[in-house]
């Protein structure tokens, strides 16, 4: 080795770690008194962090899946093959109960536990976290249909994963996923021209091709198509009861921006089998439910994508120096991981309370019910639209290393745009916050309710309210101005969050900097007087866990 490649001022690799170890959650646990799964949430973390687990997701993303759609012999199979390191991740998911377990789960703060055992296994690999989301958010929509669910909910539920393409009935676990998208509607699923045909059994046949169907190898999936009496959803397995596959082609794998590790497809339904879940011609109304829980789940993704990249850019930080000063002793980039460790609060604190929500409505809270509503539609739409900002920002912290792949940031990068998409675009969520206020006008009021639990804490914060409510009092062009509206709500909501709960400099902090009008275009432009070093300590970890 010569003394032109020794190396020297360079970042140890972040791996070894607990990667629980991040306050907004456990102080999430602590305030919801589900501190009890505490425990829990660190050996998931510390299996997060361990090299193999990072290793994992390296693996799943540089060996994307392949589509087979015949085989040697010239048989349909229509199977996509996977790294073995995406089923490792799949297989750990299952078997931490992020999938269907919450629901069958007789602790009171199932879903908040879950989540945060999402937030800190999604450290590992975002693709692979969409069917295990799907599979999570299937069972409310089929519980429409008592017998199916009878039969399936039970194997959505138990913590075991097969990846064989068999007949449901016969595997010891099941992963689900929904087919709604069509190439001439998009977001306007009500444009899907599938049809259902009824059979004498009570069973339908479905014809029709579906532009999106992500992680199509999953064993039964949730379908809308067009039957006699309108849009209806219906309950299509993968592989029918007498092991034949069903009528179901794979026409490609879309060559996607990120999400690697994740195959999502093209999908031809040929007079597949199918049964129909809810009331015919109600099939939105049925999906919806679905929806709901993926869009919390986007929520809390995109919070585990900014925590990702906060803790990547503070320990380059750390590590590296130059201009002869470490970086994260430099003041303008402390100003800039500041920022982004505050924003990574504030969408995690409003991740874990909306799980938490969650708890409480599907145990029959219509309070809860109500503001779950509202705050879900504002938070997707604002957290999601933060993530790729944050993420781009991020990476920038790393400088040249960081747009390079092995710093894994470009990959964080190119998935953030994904959940802003994902289960609605940024016009579709914040038009749906408006929908939710005219269909359940009590909904506004129960969100300002939640609000003013802060008031009188801080000034700006008790302006912004009052700046809201006046806002709502001009009801012209509403549509046009949705998104300046809805991401009010959302800082607003934050900030009460943060103001009650979070840490006092990280909440002072973000009133600072994102409340009024000083906000600032870019990351790095908090003001003079905050206090950063709790901010920069609460985003640290320890290598070596």
């Amino acid at each position: 080795m010569t003394p032109t490649h020794e190396v020297t001022n360079q970042v140890p690799p972040l791996i070894d770690y607990d990667a629980a170890e991040y306050a907004p959650i456990l102080e999430a646990l602590h305030r919801e008194e589900a501190s009890d799964a505490a425990e829990e949430v660190h050996r998931v973390g510390v299996r997060a962090g361990s090299a193999q687990a990072q290793e994992w997701g390296d693996l799943a993303e540089e060996h994307p899946p392949v589509l087979r759609t015949h085989d040697r012999y010239g048989n349909r199979i229509d199977e996509v093959r996977y790294d073995p390191a995406y089923h490792q991740l799949m297989s750990t998911a299952v078997e931490l109960g992020l999938h269907g377990a919450p629901w069958v789960d007789p602790n009171p703060h199932a879903h908040l536990v879950r989540a945060a055992k999402m937030a800190v296994w999604g450290q590992t690999d975002a693709g692979h976290g969409c069917p295990i989301s799907m599979t999570y958010a299937v069972i409310p929509a089929l519980r429409h249909n008592a017998d199916l669910a009878a039969q399936y909910e039970p194997l959505l539920t138990t913590r075991h994963y097969d990846s064989a393409l068999k007949a449901p009935l016969t595997k010891p676990g099941l992963i689900a996923g929904m087919s709604m998208t069509e190439k001439q509607g998009g977001s306007d699923v009500r444009a899907g021209t599938t049809r259902a045909v009824p059979q004498s059994d009570g069973s339908y046949l479905l014809t029709g091709h579906k532009w999106f169907t992500s992680a199509p190898m999953s064993d039964v999936f949730l379908v809308l198509a067009q039957a006699p009496g309108g849009l209806s959803c219906f309950f299509l397995p993968r592989v029918l009861p007498d092991g034949s596959l069903n009528n179901m082609y794979l026409q490609r794998l879309k060559d996607k921006l990120g999400n690697h590790s994740n195959a999502s497809s093209e999908v031809e339904y040929r007079d597949a089998l199918a049964w129909m879940v809810g009331e015919e011609g109600r099939g939105v109304r049925t999906i919806i439910e679905m929806v709901n829980m993926t869009r919390l789940d986007c929520t809390i993704g995109t919070a585990t994508g900014m925590r990702v990249g906060t803790l990547q850019a503070v320990h380059h930080a750390n590590h590296r120096s130059a201009f002869g000063a470490n970086l994260i002793d430099q003041p303008l980039m402390r100003n800039v991981l500041a920022d982004l460790a505050v924003e990574s609060e504030a969408s995690t604190t409003v991740a874990m309370w909306l799980a938490a929500l969650t708890d409480r409505a599907t145990s029959g809270d219509a309070h809860a019910g109500a503001l779950r509503r509202i705050s879900l539609a504002v938070s997707k739409y604002f957290v999601c639209k933060r993530g790729p900002i944050h993420a781009a920002e991020a990476l920038e912290c790393l400088g040249g290393n960081g747009y390079v792949e092995e710093s894994r940031m470009p990959r964080l990068y190119r998935e953030a745009p994904l959940l802003s998409v994902w289960e609605g675009s940024g016009n579709v969520a914040a038009l749906d916050t408006l929908r939710a206020m005219a269909k359940q006008p009590e909904t506004l009021q129960v969100f300002f309710d939640e609000l003013k639990q802060a008031s009188g804490v801080d000034a700006r914060f008790d302006q912004t309210v009052r700046d809201l409510e006046a806002a709502f009092g001009d009801f012209d062009d509403i549509e046009y101005r949705a998104r300046k509206i809805v991401g009010d709500m959302a800082l607003a909501l934050q900030a009460s969050l943060l103001l009650r709960y979070g840490h006092p400099a990280v909440a002072d902090a973000f009133c600072a900097s994102r409340l009024g009008n000083s906000w600032g275009s870019v990351f790095g432009t908090l003001p003079r007087g905050i206090d950063i070093a709790p901010i920069l300590e609460r985003a640290t970890v320890k290598i070596g866990a």
